[in-house]
């Protein structure tokens, strides 16, 4: 029996691409470096100076060799001035500069940067690029990360990169960190300098000139750039918060993925598996606008950092300031493996070590399950700490020895709609053939990994042990005799109507958020109280609609696993069966912030 048949469900429905319409401006964008080019020399000559001065700050991750061409051929007297180039410290210098917070030789784990653009300039190239500004005589472009601090442009373009396109395009050996010299080095230390430094530096002076942006320039897909007006993008980004939407989905092979998502969620071939699917994860996930037939592509990140208190709340921007908390991913080992064997930090550690506000409490909630499906949560109770990190220690440098996991490990049977808390400090993984939809705070790579099966990655190298740092966090106490009774199947019934049921599925109390789970065959009212961002999944039925009670949004459709965002500011809003679902029960899992606690 296929997977879908086993969830009764008919077809493969799940929207890989999922756009926010913008009425009002279908004409607000254009596609192609031609249409480009003419779109902006339109602007320029209608500039009121004989020596206009054109900005284009660029993100990092993007083809620089695209940018360039495309600039070079609109400005043939060659009057411009490339920031990495002509201004930057040299990259030998760049990498002193950011060597303390990349942690020396750590190969996954640093600091999150504080570091700003202006500490990548050489004083020296600034001074004389600024006099070389202030005395030109014709047209001159400013090129690269940092453009608008060299001087305020009569026009500004923002060249911008979702963070999951620069990945792919590091594991490629396509691209180049900011500042450095290192293009072709290899996807995991690239990630590693970009996570922690390159997109905080970026990120903070994106959110200062975001107001002044022209246009947007959408370049994801090579040689088919596309441009959208400031005026039309902070009109989408407005948009967008009004209603319900969702962000781009995006998938990754994995040593231990499984088969589950490339039927259910009609996946191509190729990759040997899909292990995550990261479809509420706004720091990384596209957001795409629709203006007419043009869909223009950007990093959902802007949103937060435009629209923070109506998007999250204001009192969840008063605590995390213009961050999105909360993070839905799948976790897919069906006719797959177990996942490591892990822990997350303690808020202590992970603010004195990487410099977080918060870390990565988390729970599982189980959408699907082979009768075999286990999690591994806590320990066993009567475990014997010194035992166990010896056997740990013993597994990870002798190739010829496992840990032997069931002497201190406690496992708990997983069947469909389970619910396992996993609060910091919690020892846990996923066993293989479940399904898991992953509700967690956002701080996503803080993971401690204390064993992966003896098993190489899809690289062929070992991925990296962090005894010492998960020994520092885990909780011992935290033994089968504790577990069972507050992080499995913690279900309270909390209200119910004609049609429906709601239910109190977790979290832990030390954990930030709250999850709540609907069962209904009629229409259900939910409301942000604007208060808390809500993100929710559909976990049952093929299709649901939202609708706003009083026509404030246009309904809105979703599909079996579909995760999706509803903004603090959008209020009340109803969720029913819909279509091929109506007669018939269908269930959402809820998540949103405890901000009266």
């Amino acid at each position: 029996m296929s997977y879908l048949q086993k969830l009764g469900l008919g077809q493969a429905s799940y929207d890989k691409y999922p756009c926010v319409n913008v009425p009002g401006y279908e004409q607000a964008a254009c596609q192609g470096w031609e249409r480009i080019a003419k779109t902006l020399q339109e602007h320029i000559a209608t500039l009121q100076t004989d020596t206009p001065l054109i900005g284009f700050e660029c993100y990092s991750g993007l083809h620089d060799q695209e940018i360039e061409r495309f600039v070079e051929a609109q400005v043939p007297q060659a009057q411009i001035i490339y920031t990495e180039r002509d201004l930057f410290l040299s990259p030998e210098e760049v990498d002193r500069l950011i060597a303390p917070e990349l942690g020396g030789d750590d190969p996954i784990f640093g600091r999150i940067s504080r570091l700003k653009m202006q500490d990548f300039f050489d004083p020296a190239k600034h001074k004389a690029l600024q006099q070389r500004i202030a005395e030109r005589s014709s047209e001159l472009w400013i090129v690269g990360p940092g453009a608008t601090l060299l001087a305020e442009p009569d026009l500004l373009i923002y060249a911008d990169m979702p963070r999951w396109e620069g990945q792919l395009r590091q594991r490629r050996g396509e691209v180049r960190n900011l500042g450095a010299d290192n293009r072709g080095s290899g996807g995991k230390p690239q990630y590693k300098r970009a996570f922690f430094i390159d997109w905080r530096v970026c990120d903070k002076l994106k959110r200062d000139s975001v107001e002044r942006w022209d246009y947007l320039l959408d370049s994801c897909i090579p040689g088919e750039p596309k441009l959208v007006s400031g005026e039309g993008l902070r009109a989408g980004l407005e948009e967008s918060c009004r209603r319900p939407f969702r962000v781009v989905p995006f998938f990754d092979p994995g040593v231990w993925g499984g088969q589950w998502m490339r039927e259910v969620c009609d996946l191509p071939e190729g990759p040997p598996n899909y292990a995550w699917c990261f479809d509420c994860v706004p720091e990384e996930n596209s957001l795409l606008l629709g203006f007419g037939d043009i869909q223009v592509e950007l990093p959902s990140i802007n949103l937060v950092f435009r629209h923070p208190e109506q998007l999250l709340g204001e009192a969840v921007y008063g605590r995390y300031g213009a961050e999105f908390p909360i993070r839905f991913d799948f976790l897919d080992t069906m006719d797959g493996q177990n996942l490591s064997f892990q822990v997350h930090p303690l808020i202590d550690y992970a603010h004195e070590e990487f410099g977080l506000r918060y870390t990565q409490d988390e729970s599982y909630y189980i959408l699907d399950a082979e009768p075999d499906a286990e999690v591994y949560l806590g320990l066993v109770d009567g475990v014997d700490p010194e035992a166990m990190m010896q056997d740990l220690q013993t597994a990870a440098y002798d190739a010829d020895r496992s840990f032997p996991d069931e002497k201190h490990v406690q496992r708990f049977p997983a069947k469909t709609h389970d619910h396992f808390l996993i609060p910091a400090g919690t020892c846990h993984c996923s066993g293989k053939n479940s399904m898991v939809l992953e509700i967690s705070h956002t701080p996503y790579i803080f993971t401690f990994k204390l064993w992966d099966w003896g098993r190489l990655d899809l690289d062929g190298k070992p991925r990296p042990i962090n005894l010492e740092r998960g020994q520092a966090n885990i909780q011992w106490q935290r033994t089968k005799r504790w577990v069972e009774p507050r992080l499995v199947n913690r279900i309270e019934a909390v209200a119910e109507g004609p049609g429906w049921r709601e239910e109190r599925t977790g979290l832990y109390q030390s954990e930030a958020f709250e999850t709540r789970r609907h069962w209904f065959t009629e229409a259900v009212d939910h409301h942000t109280e604007q208060c808390s961002v809500h993100v929710l999944n559909l976990v049952q039925g093929e299709e649901a609609i939202v609708e706003s009670p009083d026509n404030a949004f246009a309904p809105f459709v979703v599909h079996y696993a579909e995760t999706w965002i509803v903004p603090a500011q959008v209020g009340a809003y109803r969720i029913r069966p819909h279509g091929p679902s109506q007669g018939k029960e269908c269930a959402t899992i809820k998540a949103f912030l405890r901000v009266n606690a």
